[in-house]
């Protein structure tokens, strides 16, 4: 935990007493801390130095003299840790130091370091195994191997590289890369093998797209296919705040597809299922609907629609958790994958982070400064809506970050799924229901309930097994609905022709719904005439309002 009141270690699940082996660091100071991807190393910079431990008996490994550090990373095989500052050049503005540094762990001594003055992707992307280590070098991304950094092995140079990811898992590593398209050109994704990066040719897979002003790209953890959410900044057509969302599917045997979202709207949340044959994505104008979809993008199960915006498998994959933190009050759905089955609704109001503990069992979520400045503290669930421990800061301090110690996959066996609630001395919060404004003039009669939007239920979308037929895409369900519409608008065409000779006998016996289409000859009139019986069909309907008992308003009178 890192906030006002220092830096300290929580013991996890069942005690959640301060750890008596790591001595708590008081100041005020402390801007960045990094565990290493096995969980046995720390790191953090105290505004003084960058101290790095080994997490069980916390003794101190290394203090580097780095008092403007703000971010810190261990290469996954905890041989090298990262460091970054802000550059800064000289009055004369002279070229300033290089402020990104790469320290051997074990020995101390600073192994290279670059000039990186942005921010963001600040940090080298290692392979798993450390066999290879890429960086971004204008638009061009330099690889090194065996973490020899004085040797550039290799490059990889297309027009203007923007951004790059690494595949997980072992050898051989596959690159995702992402150049932006400009003067009219699409934007693409392409998928190398490392070191593969000759022609066009030596691509594994290639997507190329309109409407990108930025992408996410996110592998898999086998490493088979990169979902790539595109996003423009503005959205032309001034439906949504937030730009437009496109979500590509590119798999590297080559294939590649737009994944078709039944919703229009925003995409909030994209996340693979730890096995690597799924993903769920939540989108959609507010109730967002969420859909787990296969390797074929097809819809294996749909949510429906709710108040969600992010969407977290636990680590082994067997749960999915869909909520909605940000500006939506913190509902949780806790659903079994296996089963498609919900488990639990808890709310965790006014949440600014929401993280699995890798047991796969517990889930922090916690307000943190400086997103809410006020109530900050942390709250420890088991996913079946029990709260375990939960702490608040006093009123004048804040805690600026919460994250669990890691652990590589495998360390803890699934457990299967429980439904009841787990045991808590705490009592769980019921969540108050919110009663709804009503102004004066309604408060003593009756509540008649309205709502914007029917939520969707939740379905199966997996085709059952007796069934041979597929189910039907979005376009083609558009197309089959138009088929028949214009079927039943042809036969009613045909109808009215063989009416209208029999029209005057017709119409004084005719009940007063069916009144069938009279035309005048006369455009205008027609129209008069048209809108003369909506008013009297909305006539009918008050009176009938008004004959139930309905209060009907002045004007409707």
């Amino acid at each position: 935990v890192r906030g006002s009141e220092g830096l300290y270690m929580v013991n996890g699940p069942p005690s959640f007493t301060e750890s008596t082996a790591f001595q708590r660091d008081s100041g005020k100071n402390c801007k960045a801390v990094a565990f290493s991807k096995d969980g046995s190393l720390f790191a953090w910079c105290n505004g003084e130095k960058v101290n790095t431990v080994n997490v069980t008996n916390a003794e101190l490994l290394r203090s580097f003299d780095l008092p403007k550090a703000v971010c810190l990373e261990f290469s996954p095989k905890n041989n090298v840790l990262a460091t970054w500052q802000v550059y800064t050049t000289a009055k004369d503005g002279t070229a300033g130091l290089p402020n990104l540094q790469l320290y051997d762990v074990k020995t101390g001594k600073c192994l290279k370091s670059f000039i990186q003055k942005k921010m963001q992707n600040w940090c080298p992307c290692w392979a798993d195994d450390e066999s290879i280590c890429a960086r971004n070098v204008n638009n061009e991304v330099h690889f090194f191997e065996n973490n020899n950094f004085s040797t550039i092995c290799n490059k990889l140079h297309l027009q203007k590289v923007n951004d790059f990811v690494l595949s997980p898992g072992p050898q051989p590593t596959k690159v995702a890369v992402y150049v932006p398209g400009s003067k009219g050109a699409p934007s693409f994704v392409r998928l190398y093998q490392y070191p593969n990066f000759g022609g066009p040719q030596s691509a594994l897979a290639n997507k190329s797209f309109f409407k990108a002003d930025k992408v996410t790209m996110l592998w898999n953890k086998k490493a088979t296919a990169v979902l790539v959410i595109a996003s423009t900044e503005v959205d032309k057509s001034g439906a949504s705040y937030y730009g437009e969302q496109t979500l590509h599917y590119i798999a590297t045997n080559g294939e590649s597809a737009v994944v078709q979202l039944p919703k229009n709207g925003p995409i909030y949340d994209v996340v693979w299922n730890p096995n690597s044959v799924e993903f769920c994505a939540v989108y959609g104008f507010m109730p967002a609907k969420a859909t787990v979809f296969n390797l074929k993008c097809d819809p294996v199960f749909d949510f429906g629609t709710g108040p969600r915006n992010a969407a977290y498998y636990s680590p082994p994959g067997h749960i999915l958790v869909l909520a909605g933190f940000g500006n939506l009050r913190g509902q949780m759905e806790v659903w079994d994958v296996k089963n498609y089955k919900l488990i639990s609704k808890p709310v965790a109001s006014d949440s600014t982070y929401f993280a699995w503990c890798p047991d796969g069992e517990h889930i922090v979520t916690a307000t943190c400064a400086p997103r809410l400045r006020v109530g900050n503290g942390y709250k420890i669930w088991h996913y079946t809506g029990s709260v375990l421990h939960s702490y608040e800061v006093p009123s004048n301090e804040e805690i600026w970050q919460v994250s669990w110690q890691p652990f590589l996959d495998g360390v803890f066996p699934v457990k299967a799924v429980k439904y009841q609630a787990v045991p808590s001395e705490l009592p769980s919060p019921e969540p108050q229901p919110a009663q709804a404004y009503r102004p004066p003039a309604l408060r003593n009669k009756p509540v008649t309930s309205s709502k914007l939007h029917e939520d969707e239920p939740p379905q199966n979308m997996k085709p059952q097994p007796g069934s041979s037929e597929k189910p039907l895409s979005k376009t083609a369900l558009k197309n089959q609905r138009k088929h028949e519409a214009k079927k039943a608008a042809k036969q009613e065409a045909k109808a009215d022709t063989n009416q209208e000779s029999t029209q005057s006998s017709a119409s004084q016996n005719a009940p007063r719904n069916a009144v069938p289409a009279v035309t005048s000859g006369d455009p205008e009139v027609d129209k008069k005439i048209k809108n003369l019986k909506k008013k009297l069909k909305a006539i009918e309907q008050l009176k009938e309002q008004a004959a139930a008992g309905k209060q009907l308003e002045k004007n409707q009178v």
